[in-house]
């Protein structure tokens, strides 16, 4: 990163943009849209910070109208949308928690009803808390989890993909470097991330005579407000220069994912399923 990142905290998940010391960035300059995902409708859950609002504001430069679905950070939500519409773009907010299956029921069933159809399904929401020990995580924290992090990204694809099923369309999840490198901090968390990976391998094969493609995006560190307010709880001291033991030696931007979504979510991807693009500064994995 271009600056050095300082010990820092957020007192509650999944943290605000507007409170990180350096701020993320969410696009190269540089990025010139071209039309590749013209015309093109998708949700994108936990959409209004981090990697999803890095994947939002490509699909819409990429020329899609996009829904984002949050839990309630209203404010960096609508900083979302003015982004999306400045790209000449519709965007929907749609404040909520994925651990509903009625609310992503719902959720999807709006995006529809405003925009006409739905394209592409983007899972990425998630939650973590870090501990030394595996008798420090409660059962309640540990359902939680798996409620977030894998429940809500299968009520989302049970909700979406009859409609991807009439437009041929793409899921995209969100899983992590953890579900192949493992971290001793991130029990439950890496454990949902491993689900999201077969989940995504599962139901590639279900959706693929559907004409629906099932991929994933696996990011390294990243700076992103999940850092801040789930490291920084933790330990301050875990935040400072956070990325540094990448061989990149730093933390990813978001706006060095967005093209990896916009690439699984257009026709360039078209014979791509199943499949897991690792994002994350060189880290080696298997998988």
């Amino acid at each position: 990163m271009a600056k050095q990142i300082p010990p820092q905290k957020q007192n509650r998940q999944p943290g605000v943009e507007g409170e990180m010391t350096p701020p993320a960035e969410f696009m190269h300059p540089d990025y010139r849209g071209s039309a590749k995902m013209q015309d093109l409708v998708a949700i994108i859950t936990g959409g209004d910070s981090g990697i999803g609002r890095a994947a939002a504001v490509h699909f819409a430069r990429e020329g899609a109208d996009v829904a984002i679905m949050y839990l309630d950070e209203h404010e960096d939500a609508e900083a979302t949308k003015k982004m999306i519409e400045a790209e000449g773009r519709r965007a929907l907010l749609i404040a909520g928690d994925v651990a509903d299956a009625d609310f992503c029921r719902s959720a999807v069933q709006q995006t529809v009803d405003t925009f006409g159809k739905l394209d592409v399904l983007v899972n990425n929401a998630a939650q973590q808390v870090l501990h030394d020990r595996p008798e420090e995580t409660s059962d309640e924290e540990w359902r939680r989890t798996f409620d977030v992090n894998i429940h809500g990204y299968f009520y989302m694809a049970k909700a979406a993909i009859p409609h991807l099923r009439e437009t041929k369309g793409a899921v995209i999840n969100t899983t992590s470097v953890n579900a192949f490198a493992g971290n001793a901090n991130l029990l439950a968390y890496t454990t949902t991330k491993g689900a999201n990976a077969g989940f995504t391998r599962a139901l590639s094969k279900m959706c693929v005579g559907d004409g629906i493609r099932v991929n994933q995006v696996a990011p390294g560190p990243i700076w992103t407000p999940l850092i801040p307010s789930t490291m920084g709880q933790f330990d301050e001291s875990l935040v400072e220069d956070f990325g540094s033991q990448s061989p990149m030696g730093r933390a990813g931007q978001p706006a060095e994912l967005g093209p990896a979504y916009v690439y699984l979510a257009c026709r360039d991807s078209s014979y791509v399923t199943g499949q897991t693009i690792h994002v994350n500064g060189g880290m080696i994995v298997n998988g």
